[in-house]
């Protein structure tokens, strides 16, 4: 299963990744350009500790809403951003609230990554629910949503990495999950 953290990086990302650190567990990170440029090292520490990092826009808009030359430049932003501390353009995309439509899929080529399992840890400020939540409804090849900008879902994921481990769950990047080769979108079906 892919474990997958939006909006940040921000100040509790390196709690999380010690955190996976100790579970031996990889995850994939959808990253806002300008959160990128606010917290330069916590990306980097990301990148470097093997973890996958993902475009999540400049500025968390509803893609739907923009123009294509405005969707093409929030991607741009944020691949720069994301290139000038890691060295590497992200392959792939997540639109912020998942939010997307035929224009918005014209704008890149690269994997547009839903979720399939959506904790909504950003509206239950509980850590407890969300690691109920993630545990309850996870199933092999899940991508799971999460969001490392709140402290309480950083407080859940040793129950959920502990909880799901004992299941026989491992936890690999979106791209390891496809075998470097996920689908130009991911679960569409999700929201």
């Amino acid at each position: 299963m892919a474990l997958t953290f939006d909006d940040g990086p921000g100040p509790y990302t390196d709690k999380l990744l010690r955190t996976l650190a100790a579970h031996h567990a990889r995850a994939t990170f959808f990253v806002i350009g300008q959160n990128v440029v606010a917290h330069r090292g916590v990306l980097r520490r990301t990148a470097e500790a093997g973890h996958e990092i993902g475009n999540h826009t400049w500025s968390h808009p509803d893609l739907t809403r923009l123009s294509p030359a405005r969707v093409r430049s929030q991607l741009t932003r944020t691949d720069r951003a994301i290139k000038s501390v890691t060295g590497t353009v992200p392959t792939l995309v997540r639109p912020p609230y998942g939010a997307l439509n035929k224009s918005v899929r014209k704008q890149t080529r690269r994997p547009l990554v839903l979720w399939s399992v959506d904790t909504l840890d950003w509206l239950r400020r509980n850590s407890a629910r969300v690691a109920r939540s993630a545990r309850k409804s996870v199933r092999p090849g899940s991508v799971i949503l999460f969001h490392d900008i709140h402290p309480t879902t950083v407080r859940a994921i040793p129950r959920v990495l502990k909880d799901l481990s004992k299941r026989g769950y491992t936890f690999v990047t979106v791209s390891e999950l496809f075998n470097a080769h996920p689908p130009r979108l991911v679960y569409s079906g999700a929201r």
